[in-house]
């Protein structure tokens, strides 16, 4: 299903595949370079309706108007709180878990407890820019008040797994699965430990795991 999603910043759309007994919903946001169509986010989109959770993909008002370049994070913001009413209507009661990849996961950090999510799923948390670990957005990682899990390849030039799990150390809530030999795109190499498969594999079994075991 493809919808529609007006916002003040212009039109948005989400792409929902359905459940056909859902129990909950996952509300996924792309990242600052990429759409709705990257690795990770169509791996779960074509996994988990199957077992039993509804993925809605949410593109955002400048990626549907033909942009290249990510509008300012609050802005972000903005067009995601004000979908909220309609995933909210599309989960008809359901627990809504909302995340995504990159810059669609600090969206959702930051934006987790206004619209309601009961967890939050990162992928390829962007720690900081590419060299520039002084410009760290840990802050926003520990915004959340409910569980968080992050997957990390261990190449990502945004902050690997390794240094992602030092930083987060042993705070409560917020569980880091490292994804061998990936790197911020989850690609990896002809050398690494996994192929593009077993990636996916990891990424949506680890994700349903992680939903499955939340309470709403």
């Amino acid at each position: 299903m493809d919808v529609a999603v007006p916002t003040s910043l212009g039109p948005g759309r989400l792409v929902v595949d359905a459940a056909d007994h859902p129990r909950a919903v996952l509300w996924l946001g792309h990242g600052a370079g990429g759409g709705i169509e990257a690795l990770d986010l169509a791996a779960l989109a074509a996994v988990l309706p199957g077992q039993g959770i509804t993925v809605a993909r949410y593109e955002q008002p400048w990626r549907v108007a033909g942009h290249k370049v990510a509008v300012r994070p609050a802005a972000l913001d903005v067009a995601w709180r004000e979908t909220a009413p309609l995933v909210g209507g599309l989960a008809g009661g359901l627990p809504v878990v909302v995340g995504g990849r990159s810059a669609g996961a600090r969206v959702a950090c930051r934006t987790a407890a206004s619209v309601g999510a009961v967890a939050i799923v990162c992928l390829a948390f962007p720690l900081h820019p590419p060299g520039r670990p002084d410009k760290s957005r840990l802050s926003e990682l520990l915004i959340p008040e409910v569980p968080v899990l992050v997957l990390q390849g261990e190449r990502d030039t945004f902050g690997s797994a390794a240094t992602l799990a030092s930083e987060v150390g042993a705070r409560r809530g917020i569980r880091v699965i490292a994804v061998p030999g990936a790197d911020h795109g989850m690609k990896v190499l002809a050398s690494s430990p996994l192929n593009a498969g077993a990636v996916a594999d990891l990424v949506t079994s680890s994700v349903a795991n992680f939903i499955g075991k939340i309470k709403p």
